[in-house]
């Protein structure tokens, strides 16, 4: 979709259609041009009798769209004196629908319809007219002619609102407007900003409209002109629609005087009419909402409510004016309680406590001060003295007491300082100062900025610290570091500090910044005195135009400073008030940019001047040592990559050529300096720079190091956020703070486990340790995470990300749970309910969505559209539910509206509008946040946008209780305590925490230190804490007075958890606080599982992105749980069933707890396709399943349908003999190319890996995982008679590659890299001779074709040669390793080959080819082969292959390699193309994974990853499909009438159709970005008419028809996935279903929409049949029958005429289960008619029991029962015989005889069976497992 940015700040129509052109627009009648008089400019007129016939059109055609997408639509015009004038407008919402809103002063009332809008027209006159005095008492009754003083006007029309009002529809563009007569038009536009044309671009920056806030001025060349000294509202009238100055919605479109601010008030509100659709929308709320008068400029009101209480207001706040000194003493207290302290004079401030001081002249706090609270009453009105004897407070004071803060940084990462004793590291975090002891990690904290810290500084002994704050008024503090109090407060007149830096003594400091020209300003004030009181004077101040990044004052002299910058080194001396600078002398590095400056002793000032030695850095890696009497450079070094350096030597650190690493701090003691550097390393050096003593890598650029004073630690800080240090005697490095690097957007706390999970701009979601502040996870991912919450008892959270999709992880086990894409937009709202039973998500589109929670999979129940307001201001919490978990409420539909739902079917319950409580308000009030009474669940509370918070009833609506100007900004998060006595809200950078009953006089406190608006605010779980985050994370303690010292405790409801000592705690449920502080953390249930980094699972780590566990992730032993194993009894050679008549006895269990072994981290994978992984399934094998004797199978396998595309080298090929073989899931096919008959090796459980076959092609190998988890299992095959001779079970992991030698004497096996060993064996007796384990991932392995005893082996570590040493009976494996060339860089060797003449090919995974030596073993040449990785590589005679993940075939010539010698290197490309040439290239539809050809390599065979088998032929430069198959999950497979053809349909999108009996590709018919999830065939036989249906996962079917190979037509019956689809009996119609359980008949002549069948809404179907069935005999009419059964284990059966277009339910079945506590979601609900029988039902599904169901519709009864031994996930009848195929998750397929109940087992799957499906005449049957499709031949049981 194309970026709709250009469509911003706005769109002039006019010009964007080009008007005057008439090509994309079009006029009709009389149209013409003139310069209006009062504009001075050219305008159009409209003229004409009727207004239908004269008029303007944009766009021109009605086949064309404007697609304008703004929000406000502004019309300039003037309608014409004594004319009727009509507009319209049409507009798209995203329905899909097209809106028609239209007005004119022609209509005389409101008209609705589900597609229109017609609003009357009320044109305004002149200032001071008759016909204006008149319409302002009559204003309803002058719909009509404009009077002839009509003025230009400027409407505005509030699209978003006026649809949302009226049609509860949601605007998505503008499609056109026609403007008819008779009127004159300036122009038209579309914006999202709130323009207002009275307003000039000079007043609105003085009044701070801007963009960003949504507000702004009209644009100049759309607004009207203005002679001086004349207001803009005397000469043109403005118009809002919907009006700004009532809160009822108008019928009509008129210039409300509210909205003139010149007019005077009005006495009464204005008498609108309003038409019943308008009343219907608000009559609710009229009834709940009683009215009550409120006055302007009244006294403190409440109203008694008895419900609730009295009510008091809090006085002005007027505690700031008080006397400066006492407000200095109260500056000075301890800074570990900043926010606690209270001034000594204050008795009655409210609770505020913010530090202002005096001498600022200025505070940024200021606009937190509160001018009043009133508590708005209902419903009678008393007036209370202002004079009271004794004021209540909330206590205690304070009662929010900051703790910790999780952050570092903000304006700066260079700022970090040791304490002189080292045991204590200070540092900013954004607008506060931390100091932190390194062994305790305990916090204090320096409040009073009121921005983003810049620069830090310390004296020499620590007990001065000097901080300064960026922004336009830039401040520098001084503070007492030991007491922790402010000393002094100055400013200067520069935009921002960057440096700082005190003498050592602490009477001079240093300041570097810039002035309001962008100039560089440097102060030195004289602090000498400010220990003793003294006020801080300028020593000092220069301006340059030099730039200066940092500055430094001489420890040895006060006077003297160096600093450093872009092209500069400088010496600074302040001398008689001047301070003046020389430059060293740069010599050829005067252009360079130096970032950090230090002297060589930091703490010595005995030494001679002469002697010192000065050293700077620069960002292209050099070393300068200065000489600081001379001026001059001493020594120049530089730091390079490693890469720069030889194998053999170390380069020498000076001049070099090539980019340097880029040094960004340095910092030196007495006996090493450290560098900070861009590379992310922490470097420790001597003085000379010899060597590296020592160096920590991090996870960014190293921004600042600092040595301590006794050189034991260094300090370092990188621009990722963290901050650590070294220590230099341990070399141990321990990091003390992580950070987020943006804003933190929300939060969630795990009570059980205390531990927190943000979520932050900078993309990353991580969680905390409460208590240790460690950064336990880091979750990041390419899409940005909006908001995250935790389960409220498992260790599991969920996140939603802005593209919509929410993700669930289980932390225990670093696995991604679930992934929902349920959202268009960002997902602004994410909560569990208390009981954790559901999971609820909201999108900025107005979605809402219901997940179940109790299964692991979260599986979506329910999703409304158009529910919640839109827009992303909510996030992250625009949901709230009750916490009986009973209901949910969120803001929306529009964002006037409140609404409260059912929590487990989001049922709307109630509306409450909140625009229309406060009539006499001129703004609308729209609702911000809602938030449940946890101890009241009665209780709603609403965070409006005129700063009020409303107590509103959930049972009826009405408003309870209101509180007014709760933060001088708008309300941005609300919680409540658990036990309702508190109520929490914030606003910008301000916590206010109040009493919940609001019966003090003062009911409130405030706490700052956020520099950025907080975007949420909650208690923790155990009551004793408060979390709030925005710039940073802010933990603080809870200090209020447990419920027992209260006197009156009779509203709370308390709930204590009692446990034994013995008795683990109960994680399961939701535990209340009992207010007093736990003993101990309650631990898991069970000890959590090791953290896997490397999940076998591709699609959740892709999902995930990638997971670090931090350094201080404590670690978890390894868990084995072992339970009973299968049962040993085997079973008898015939099986039966239990067949139940009539009864409903038990079946027999065989349920078996498998043994589950917890392992530890695992190695991590190779980055290479090349390596072999197994699929992901969540199936085991049934250990109890016994196969039938041969010759008494009922089905016989006839065909295997595709080819495994996820093996590698799983094809093989001899030409001469005429062996073709290859694997699909766990099956080998011997195929024979001619007939294209199939033999089928049988004898794995697992998914194959590779095949292999000896050179006369007798014998096969292949290699498959070990069932179980059991080891690697290979086979060898015999060839001619298609059996096992032999079994090896040796590799732990998979098998990667398998070889046989030349001689067929050996072959080999290579383990996986979870096992990276290579075994050889002996082909005869299949003993294993010899295994050598390597320390790297194996990729590929080949023996040498022309010495038998040598074989060669590549991966990750490079090549391995090896050499067979034979000794009589005793084999020996040589094994030499040979690292990759350098020239091909940090790559992988992926595959190899050998050349006939002593060399060996090795390929890359970056596209690479070398040529080896193989007698010395060197790399003679190696060139770019390829652009990706490349995976195979054959060598015949002269001719090399190389197959690569580009989907490039390519055939190089190679003869000239022969005329190499051993001694030559031919290293660079234009060698390398004398002797290799591309003869051929072809690409192919996948990455190559196999190849095989003849010996001339003119032809052969190769298999890529698409499951296709092509032949290859270079001769002709063709390509042949031999074998295609599906890639991706096979939804769903369907015969055709005459058993001709099959089709089958894939999550890829593709429908394929196949022949029988050759099973050969017919046609694919490809949909791309969608799921097609099922198919059906039409009823007709006739190939001409033969029509393929299926369904899709956007909703859509398609008809495709076989004969044309085209589609026919495209239905859209469904808005969500379609997971069934039938054709009727006859054909008549088609019947879909949807995932939300609505079923559509739709016609396959027109594609139109007949009826929409809503029984089984809110669960998905599953089935859909159709049979032939005449239903008289059942009590109903219809000549067919059809059934749908539903997940929610629901059956209807119906009977249809439709081409009566009759349809009645015939039955409706439902069938009881217990609940389900599986870990995924539970067996789905199947049904079908009995072929023999169509009177009766068979279904099966999750229940009390494992068993199939026959049901009578005759007799309304189950007749019989047959028990099975697992669930079935799918089953199929058989038409012939009373067969039933019945597939199971534990890859069993039945046969089962009905009648009798004898069955057998079929293990031919290598994965869970999903589909099965009987032909018509009952002699084939289809299995799908996955991507495996397996046809039987059908012989009978």
């Amino acid at each position: 979709m194309a970026s709709k940015g250009w469509q911003h700040p706005y769109v002039n129509i006019f010009k964007h259609v080009k008007v005057e052109d008439w090509k994309r627009s079009a006029k009709q009648g009389d149209v013409s041009t003139y310069t209006d008089r009062r504009l001075k400019c050219s305008v159009f007129r409209i003229r004409g009798p009727v207004p239908a016939n004269s008029y303007i059109l944009v766009p021109k055609n009605s086949n064309q769209s404007l697609g304008l997408v703004g929000r406000y639509f502004y019309l300039l015009f003037r309608p014409a004196p004594g004319k009727y004038f009509v507009a319209h407008l049409d507009v798209s919402v995203e329905e899909g629908q097209v809106v028609r809103i239209s007005f004119s002063n022609m209509f005389k009332e409101f008209k609705s319809t589900a597609t229109s809008l017609q609003f009357p027209f009320l044109c305004g006159a002149a200032k001071d007219s008759v016909y204006e005095s008149t319409a302002k008492s009559a204003r309803h009754g002058l719909v009509g002619p404009a009077p002839a003083s009509v003025r230009w006007t400027c409407l505005m029309l509030d699209l978003q609102c006026t649809l949302s009002v009226y049609l509860n529809r949601c605007h998505s563009q503008l499609k056109s407007v026609k403007l008819s007569a008779n009127m004159a038009v300036k122009n038209m536009l579309t914006s999202d900003l709130l323009l207002d044309p009275g307003v000039s671009f000079s007043e609105a920056k003085r009044m701070g409209l801007a963009s960003s806030k949504g507000t702004g001025p009209m644009p100049r060349d759309m607004s009207y002109p203005v002679p001086k000294g004349v207001s803009w509202h005397d000469l043109y009238d403005y118009i809002r629609f919907p009006s700004e100055g009532t809160k009822l919605p108008f019928d009509s479109i008129q210039k409300d005087c509210v909205s003139d601010q010149r007019s005077p008030p009005r006495e009464e509100s204005s008498c609108v009419n309003l038409s019943q659709p308008v009343k219907d929308r608000v009559s609710h709320i009229q009834q709940i909402t009683a009215p009550k008068p409120l006055l302007r400029n009244r006294t403190h009101v409440v109203t008694d409510l008895p419900d609730l209480g009295v009510v008091s207001a809090q006085q002005s706040d007027d505690w700031l004016s008080q006397n400066g000194d006492q407000h200095q003493r109260e500056s000075t207290s301890s800074s570990s309680q900043p926010f606690t302290s209270r001034p000594p004079w204050d008795t009655d401030d409210g609770g505020v406590h913010v530090h202002v001081h005096p001498e600022d002249g200025f505070t940024e706090r200021e606009e937190e001060s509160e001018e009043e609270i009133v508590c708005a009453p209902v419903p009678h009105p008393v007036h209370l003295s202002s004079k009271e004897p004794r004021q209540e407070k909330l206590l205690p004071d304070p009662i929010l007491r900051l703790n910790r803060i999780i952050g570092f940084g903000g304006a700066t990462t260079k700022c970090a300082l040791w304490s002189k004793s080292g045991d204590a590291v200070v540092y900013p975090c954004h607008a506060v100062i931390v100091s932190m002891k390194i062994s305790s990690k305990q916090q204090r904290f320096f409040i009073g900025h009121t921005d983003k810290v810049s620069a830090l500084a310390f004296n020499g002994n620590t007990t001065l610290l000097a901080s300064a704050q960026t922004g336009n008024h830039s401040v520098v503090r001084v503070w007492n570091y030991h007491k922790g109090n402010c000393l002094a407060m100055f400013r200067i007149h520069a935009h921002s500090l960057s440096s700082l830096s005190f003498s050592y003594g602490g009477g001079t400091l240093c300041g570097v910044g810039r002035d309001s020209h962008s100039k560089t300003m440097v102060v030195v004030w004289n602090t000498s005195n400010v220990s003793k009181g003294g006020e801080v004077t300028i020593l000092a101040k220069a301006h340059t135009d030099v730039d200066v990044l940092t500055m430094k004052v001489a420890f040895f002299d006060d006077t003297r400073m160096v600093s450093c910058g872009r092209d500069n080194i400088r010496l600074w001396r302040v001398r008689n008030g001047t301070l003046r600078s020389c430059p060293v002398n740069l010599g050829e590095y005067h252009s360079m940019d130096f970032t950090d400056v230090a002297f060589e002793e930091g703490n010595s000032s005995n030494q001679h001047l002469d002697e010192r030695t000065l050293f700077a850095s620069s960002l292209s890696g050099y070393i300068f040592e200065i000489d600081y009497s001379r001026v001059v450079i001493r020594n120049v070094r530089r730091l390079l990559p490693a890469q720069q350096q030889h194998a053999n030597r170390r380069e020498k650190l000076t001049f070099n050529t090539g980019p340097g690493i880029a040094i960004n701090s340095i910092s030196v003691s007495s006996s090493f300096c450290s560098t900070g550097s861009e590379d992310g390393f922490l470097r420790l050096w001597p003085l000379d720079f010899s060597t590296i003593f020592l160096e920590a890598e991090h996870e960014g650029p190293v921004s600042l190091v600092s040595v301590s004073s006794d050189s034991l630690r260094v300090l370092a800080a990188s621009s990722t956020g963290s901050l650590g240090f070294l220590d230099v005697s341990s070399r141990g490095y321990n990091t003390l703070m992580r950070s987020h690097t943006d804003t933190v957007l929300g939060f969630s706390v795990d009570g059980v486990r205390r531990h927190l999970t943000t979520a932050s701009s900078d993309g990353t979601v991580r969680i905390w340790n409460m208590d240790s502040l460690h950064q336990l996870y880091d979750f990041v991912s390419e899409d940005s995470p909006s908001s995250v919450a935790f389960h409220p008892s498992e260790q599991v959270f969920s996140c939603g990300f802005s593209s919509g999709i929410v993700r669930v992880f289980d932390i225990s086990s670093a696995k991604m749970l679930a992934e929902h894409k349920q959202h268009r937009g960002e997902v602004v709202g994410l909560a569990f309910s208390p009981d954790g039973e559901f999971m609820y998500s909201a999108g900025s589109q107005g979605s809402l969505a219901l997940y179940n929670a109790s299964e692991e999979d979260h599986n979506v129940i329910r999703v409304v559209c158009n529910v919640l307001a839109r827009g992303t201001e909510r996030a992250p919490d625009a949901l709230t539910v009750s916490s009986d978990s009973r209901c949910v409420a969120f803001i929306g539909p529009s964002e006037y509206i409140v609404t409260i739902a059912d929590s487990q079917s989001l049922d709307e319950l109630l509306h409450v509008d909140v625009s229309i409580l406060d009539v006499q308000s001129p703004h609308l009030d729209c609702a911000l946040r809602v938030c449940f009474s946890p101890a009241s669940t009665e209780h709603l509370l609403v965070a409006t946008s005129a700063n009020k918070i409303l107590w509103v009833s959930t049972k009826t609506g009405r408003l309870l209780r209101e509180v007014s100007k709760v933060h001088k900004h708008q309300c941005s998060s609300l919680a409540v305590s658990e036990d309702s006595r508190f109520l929490l809200t914030a606003g910008h950078n301000a916590v206010k925490v109040w009493d919940y009953n609001m019966q003090l006089d003062v009911s409130s406190q405030m706490f700052i230190g956020h520099s950025q608006p907080i975007r949420q605010v909650s208690f923790t779980p155990d009551q004793l804490g408060v979390v709030s985050v925005g710039d940073a994370i802010f933990l603080w303690d809870f200090l209020a007075h447990p419920v027992e010292s209260l006197k009156d405790s009779r509203s709370l409801r308390l709930s204590y958890v009692s446990t034994p000592q013995s008795a683990q705690p109960d994680v399961s449920g939701v535990q209340l606080s009992n207010g007093m502080p736990r003993q101990t953390a309650p631990l898991p249930s069970s000890p959590p599982s090791r953290l896997d980094i490397s999940t076998p699972d591709q699609v959740e780590q892709g999902a995930l992105g990638s997971l670090s566990i931090c350094d201080d992730t404590p670690t978890v032993p390894t868990v084995t749980v072992t339970g009973s194993g299968p049962s040993s009894d085997p079973r008898p050679a015939v099986s039966f069933l239990q067949v139940t008549e009539l009864a409903n006895t038990s079946p027999m269990n065989t349920s078996h707890m498998n043994t589950v072994e917890l392992k530890g981290k695992k190695p991590v994978r190779p980055d290479c396709y090349r390596h072999f992984i197994p699929r992901f399934k969540t199936s085991t094998l049934d250990q109890a399943a016994v196969a039938p004797q041969p010759g008494e199978e009922g089905i016989k396998l006839k065909a295997v349908i595709g080819y495994n595309g996820n093996g590698r080298g799983n094809m093989v090929w001899s030409p001469d003999q005429g062996l073709f073989a290859y694997s699909c899931g766990c099956v080998v096919v011997v195929e024979h190319l001619h007939t294209g008959s199939q033999r089928h090796l049988q004898g794995h459980s697992e998914e194959i890996s590779c095949l292999a076959v000896t050179n006369d092609a007798t014998t096969v190998a292949s290699a498959a995982g070990g069932s179980n988890g059991s080891k690697s299992l290979i086979c060898i095959w015999d060839v001619q008679n298609g059996t096992c001779r032999n079994t090896i079970s040796y590799h732990g992991g998979a098998v990667q590659t398998l070889a046989f030698s030349r001689d067929d004497r050996f072959f080999l096996s290579a383990g996986d890299f979870s096992d990276p060993e290579v075994a050889l064996w002996s082909s005869d007796t299949c003993k294993l001779l010899s295994s050598v384990a390597v320390s790297g991932p194996i990729h590929d392995a080949a023996f040498s074709p022309s010495a038998a005893s040598q074989l060669a082996c590549v991966g990750s570590q490079g090549a391995y040669f090896c050499l067979i040493h034979t000794h009589g009976s005793d084999v020996d494996l040589k094994v030499q390793k040979v690292k990759a060339p350098v020239e091909v860089g940090d790559a992988e060797l992926t595959a190899l080959c050998y050349h006939v003449d002593a060399f060996l090919f090795t390929a890359t995974n970056r596209g690479h080819v070398c040529v080896w030596d193989v007698n010395t073993q060197r790399c003679l040449m190696t060139w770019e082969a390829d652009e990706g990785e490349i995976g195979v590589l054959l060598c015949r005679g002269n001719r090399l292959l190389t197959g690569s993940n580009t989907r490039w075939l390519r055939l190089w010539d190679v003869d000239a390699l022969r005329g190499v010698k051993p001694q030559e290197k031919y290293c660079n490309e234009e060698d390398s193309g004398a002797m290799v040439v591309l003869e051929q290239e072809i690409m192919l539809d996948g990455t190559t994974i196999s190849a095989a050809f003849d010996n001339t390599m003119d032809m052969g065979i190769v298999g890529t990853t698409a499951g296709t088998l092509w032949y290859i032929n270079w001769s002709d430069g063709g390509s042949i499909r031999l074998v295609s198959g599906h890639k991706t999950k096979v939804n769903d497979v369907a015969f055709s009438a005459d058993e001709r053809h099959f089709a089958t349909c894939s999550e890829d999108g593709s429908v394929r159709v196949w022949s029988v009996p050759g099973n050969e590709l017919v046609v694919q018919f490809q949909v791309l970005s969608q799921a097609c999830g099922c198919v059906c065939w039409s009823p007709s036989s006739r190939k001409e008419s033969a029509c393929v249906a299926a369904g899709y996962s956007d909703g859509t079917l398609r008809i495709f028809r076989l004969s044309s190979s085209e589609m026919e037509m495209k239905l859209h019956p469904h808005r969500v996935a379609v997971t069934a689809v039938q054709y009727s009996a006859h054909g008549h119609v088609i019947l879909s279903a949807g995932k939300n359980g609505l079923i559509a008949v739709s016609s396959p002549v027109n594609g139109a929409t007949i009826r929409v069948i809503n029984d089984h809404k809110g669960a998905p179907i599953t089935t859909i049949q159709c049979v032939n069935e005449q239903c008289k005999n059942l009590g109903l009419e219809g000549n067919e029958m059809w059934l749908a059964a539903s997940a929610d284990r629901r059956v209807s059966v119906w009977a249809a005429d439709w081409l009566r277009d009759k349809c009645e339910l015939l039955d409706w079945l439902t069938f009881p289960a217990p609940a389900y506590f599986g870990d995924e979601r539970p067996p789905p609900s199947l049904a079908a008619f009995c072929p023999a029988d169509p009177s009766l039902v068979v279904y099966t599904g999750y229940g009390v029991e494992k068993e199939l169901s026959f049901y009578s519709l005759t007799k309304k009864q189950i007749m019989k029962k047959i028990a099975l031994l697992d669930w079935a996930t799918c089953f199929s009848l058989s038409c012939k015989s009373q067969l039933i195929a019945v597939g199971s998750k534990e890859r069993v397929l039945k046969l089962i005889k009905s009648t009798s109940g004898r069955f057998q087992d079929f293990l031919q799957h290598s994965d869970s069976l999903q589909t099965c499906r009987f032909s018509p005449s009952g002699t084939l049957l289809f299995t799908v497992a996955f991507n495996e499709i397996l046809l039987w031949e059908v012989q009978g049981l």
